[in-house]
């Protein structure tokens, strides 16, 4: 039951990463620290459709 989701950065909006979670566990939405190559920073990225 794990599906795959992507990542999208909360600064500029751009999806890059994807990622499985286990939605019957995990029912709200992810949120994790990573680097955006196209900020070129370490920023907050949250589970986007």
């Amino acid at each position: 039951m794990r599906d795959i989701i992507s990542m999208a950065c909360t600064e500029c909006k751009r999806r890059n990463y994807s990622t499985t979670k286990n939605k019957k566990k995990t029912t709200e939405r992810l949120e994790m620290s990573k680097f955006c190559r196209f900020c070129r920073k370490h920023t907050s990225h949250k589970e986007s459709k």
